[in-house]
């Protein structure tokens, strides 16, 4: 069949739908047709669907929405109201079925069909449920057949069961669909993935939510040979997609010794998401050898009763520990703060805020609220409470909005109001750390739109956003 696979997602710096790069592998393998309509780099966004329909006449068309919002309490972007103009047009320019995929939709799939009006949706992984629903678009399968499936019948939606893709099954990734050079001029680095899922058990992340809890690991040689790829296309900057990139932490060595071993370690530069711990000096040291130019941890907080309250596991001696141990190996280090969970007050905020500063961390990143997702255990506790709209602990979007497919933050109510004056009391001037805001400014953590990140990008900086912004 003839596919067109369309990215909606026009964030700058530009970040390349590796989603899409991934299923091509697999349509193509089943011999497909497939092209690539990107609009993030569109100037006229509705005419190029116009001309792409009218050009390549698809008999199916997949929509990836990777983001619903920007999960910025200061800034509060809502995204698919954009996106339901991209739907709209291409309803109105084509007659064939439109496919509804990406992280962002797998999060709330039911309320995203809803909103947008489409008939199909993919909640999960596309590889291997996107070629069996063309196969049922054909009359070849039974719709029941097709794992991970949302579709309209009988008035209303129907899904039918969840399946997880076995990694080791799939096509050797070509990288060949987007032009990931573009990208890395425009976005400054390469994104790849080691793994799926996350098993760990944090109140408000949607992660488990769009990919599962069980942890589905890929060979360490599968990632150097993506890698190698990506290099062969000028692209020697990369970050890994992975929810935690060292948990489980043999599995991150194992990669980080496969880069080394294939002589990458000084060729490359790679940044990670990484949990708190697992984190020993070897890892450390292998991350160090295989390139790696710095690790974004999920701190949290620095307070232990607040990390409790989070879900997270880990402790504050932790962070100290990890932290001596980015120094030794001279590894820089970012810090993500979420400022205003349950059991927050204005104490336990100071106690974070005199931690960062006493491990010394690179650039601390600070989260102001707690973005609500359907499906975390933070959405069921809130839904316990009763009537949204009455709920003080919640800010935006609160009316008619059950599934908090609108923005929706929490913030403690044992906070007070001001906690923004109050935080950046506390931070003073130093420029380690990005406090949240709608202002253009190096130290502004929301990277979305932001121009002097765009700029600097074009002007040669690569890496992560908070390394370059760090640098600047």
């Amino acid at each position: 069949m003839r596919v067109l696979l369309v990215n909606t997602n026009r964030m700058k710096p530009a970040i390349a739908p590796i989603g899409l790069d991934y299923l091509y592998d697999v349509l193509l393998a089943e011999g497909h047709e497939v092209c690539l309509l990107d609009l993030c780099f569109s100037e006229d966004a509705l005419r190029d669907i116009d001309e792409s329909i009218a050009s390549f006449d698809p008999e199916v068309v997949g929509v990836s929405v990777r983001n619903t919002d920007d999960c910025y309490f200061s800034g509060q972007a809502f995204f698919l109201p954009e996106i339901k103009q991209f739907t709209n047009r291409l309803r109105q320019s084509t007659s064939a079925p439109i496919v509804l995929g990406g992280v962002g939709f797998s999060v709330s799939p039911w309320a995203v069909m809803d909103f947008l009006g489409v008939d199909y949706g993919i909640a999960g992984e596309g590889e291997i449920s996107f070629p069996l629903l063309l196969r049922a678009l054909c009359g070849l399968l039974d719709w029941g057949e097709v794992p991970n499936l949302i579709c309209k019948a009988n008035g209303g939606l129907v899904q039918t069961r969840r399946q997880f893709a076995d990694l080791n099954k799939l096509p050797l990734r070509s990288r060949s669909l987007v032009d990931n050079a573009r990208y890395f001029r425009e976005g400054g680095q390469a994104g790849f993935e080691t793994k799926r899922g996350c098993a760990m058990k944090c109140i408000y992340c949607a992660d488990p939510v769009a990919k599962g809890r069980l942890t589905r690991l890929l060979p360490a040689e599968m990632v150097v040979r993506e890698i190698r790829v990506l290099l062969d296309q000028g692209i020697d900057h990369f970050h890994t997609c992975d929810s935690e990139f060292n948990l489980p932490a043999e599995h991150a060595k194992d990669v980080c010794r496969a880069v080394i071993d294939a002589g990458l370690g000084d060729k490359i530069r790679w940044y990670a998401y990484c949990s708190v711990t697992p984190f020993d000096d070897e890892m450390a040291g292998l991350f160090k050898e295989s390139g790696c130019a710095g690790v974004d941890f999920g701190a949290d907080s620095g307070c232990d009763a607040v990390l409790q309250s989070l879900g997270r596991h880990f402790r504050a001696v932790d962070l100290e520990e990890t932290a001596r141990l980015c120094r030794k190996h001279r590894i820089p280090f970012m810090c993500d703060l979420l400022i205003g969970g349950p059991g927050e007050t204005r104490e336990t905020i100071r106690e974070t805020i005199d931690l960062m500063r006493r491990i010394d961390a690179d650039c601390v990143g600070v989260a102001m609220g707690v973005r609500i997702y359907e499906g975390t255990a933070l959405a069921r506790q809130v839904l316990s409470e009763g009537d949204m709209a009455s709920n003080p602990n919640l800010y935006v979007s609160k009316f008619d909005n059950p599934h908090f497919l609108k923005p929706v933050f929490y913030v403690s109510p044992t906070v007070g109001a001001g906690i923004v004056d109050y935080l950046r009391d506390l931070v003073g001037g130093d420029k380690r750390f990005f406090l949240p805001s709608n202002e253009v400014a190096l130290e502004n953590y929301n990277y979305n739109d932001n121009p002097i990140l765009v700029n600097a990008i074009r002007d040669g900086a690569r890496g992560a956003y908070w390394d370059i912004l760090r640098r600047l």
